[in-house]
C-alpha cells in the first residue's frame, strides 16, 4: 500500500448550505432525510458494542452513540457533550493513518460494530480508511460512508486551494465504482440522505485483502479521474438509491443485525454530592 499522504485540516462541510435547489442534468439529488437525522435515529433505535467515527470535528454525530466509542480527528473542535451515556469514549487527535498504525484496535481486541467514515474527502484517504476499518470490523458490522453523491461537478474538486468549506465532497464518489469492480461481494446500499448521500456497506469480510492488494493500482487508475470523464449519467445509473426514511421504516436491517441487547445500555447515575 502506498505511503500515507499529508493530512489537511479543513473545515467540515455543512449540509445546511445545499437546501432543495435543483441539481444539474445527469445528477441525482439526495433530498431525503438529513444524514444527521438518519444517524440520530439509528443510534436511538440500536445499541452497538463498538462504534467508530473518523472525521468528528465538533462532535455533533459523535454525541449520538450510546455504546463504547472511538473518535478520530486530527483537529477536534468539540462544542457539545460527547460522552453522554457512553460506557467508554476514546478520542484520538491524530490522522486515521496514524491511529490504525498504532495497533490500538488489535491490541485491545476490538471488533468494530458500526463505523462512520467522514474524514478527508479524497479517494486515497477514504479507500485506506475503508480498508483498515473493514479489517477491524465484526463480519456482521456496518461501515457508513458520507458524501459519495455530489450535487454538481464543482464540489468534486481535488484542488484543495479551490475548496469551499461549505460545499465540498471531494472525489470520494469514486468509492462506489471501486467497490462495484473490486468488491462485488459486499452489500452496498446508497441512501438519499441530504445533502450528499450516505452509503451503507455490510456483508463485511475482515480477511479480504483485495482492496489492499490492489490499492496502488486503484489509486493510479482513479485518482486523477474526474466525474465528467467517467460520465455523470454512467455513475448515477450504476446503482439504485434507497429512500432513507423507508430504510428506517423497514427496521434498518443492516444495523439491526449487529446491534446488541438494549438492556446493556449504560444509565449514568450521579453519586457524589
Amino acid at each position: 500500500m502506498a505511503n500515507k499522504l499529508v493530512s489537511y485540516f479543513l473545515p467540515k462541510p455543512s449540509a445546511r448550505t445545499f437546501g432543495p435547489s435543483p441539481v444539474p442534468a445527469g445528477f441525482i439529488a439526495a433530498d431525503g432525510l438529513k444524514y444527521e437525522t438518519f444517524l440520530a435515529r439509528i443510534h436511538q433505535a440500536y445499541l452497538f458494542d463498538w462504534y467508530m467515527e473518523i472525521g468528528c470535528r465538533t462532535g455533533t454525530i459523535l454525541a449520538l452513540s450510546r455504546g463504547k466509542t472511538l473518535a478520530i480527528d486530527p483537529y477536534f473542535q468539540v462544542d457539545t457533550n460527547v460522552i453522554g451515556p457512553k460506557p467508554a469514549l476514546h478520542l484520538f487527535q491524530q490522522t486515521s493513518d496514524d491511529f490504525f498504525a498504532s495497533g490500538f484496535l488489535k491490541n485491545n481486541r476490538i471488533a468494530l460494530s458500526t463505523s462512520f467514515l467522514d474524514g478527508m474527502h479524497l479517494i486515497e484517504f477514504l479507500l485506506r480508511d475503508f480498508i483498515n476499518t473493514e479489517r477491524h470490523s465484526h463480519p456482521n458490522g456496518v461501515i457508513a460512508l458520507h458524501d459519495c453523491l455530489p450535487r454538481d461537478h464543482a464540489m468534486t474538486t481535488r484542488d484543495l486551494d479551490a475548496v469551499s468549506a461549505l460545499c465540498w465532497t471531494g472525489d470520494v464518489w469514486k468509492m462506489l465504482p471501486i467497490l462495484q469492480k473490486f468488491r462485488p461481494d459486499l452489500k452496498v446500499t446508497v441512501l438519499n440522505c441530504s445533502a450528499t448521500g450516505l452509503v451503507v456497506v455490510s456483508g463485511l469480510d475482515p480477511t479480504n485483502e483485495v482492496l489492499a492488494e490492489n490499492y496502488d493500482l486503484i489509486i493510479r487508475n482513479y485518482q486523477a479521474l474526474e466525474l465528467q470523464a467517467f460520465g455523470t449519467e454512467r455513475f448515477f445509473s450504476s446503482f439504485g438509491v434507497t429512500d432513507a426514511q423507508s430504510y428506517l421504516d423497514a427496521g434498518s436491517p443492516d444495523f439491526a443485525r449487529i446491534a446488541i441487547d438494549p438492556g446493556n445500555a449504560l444509565v449514568p447515575k450521579f453519586i457524589t454530592p
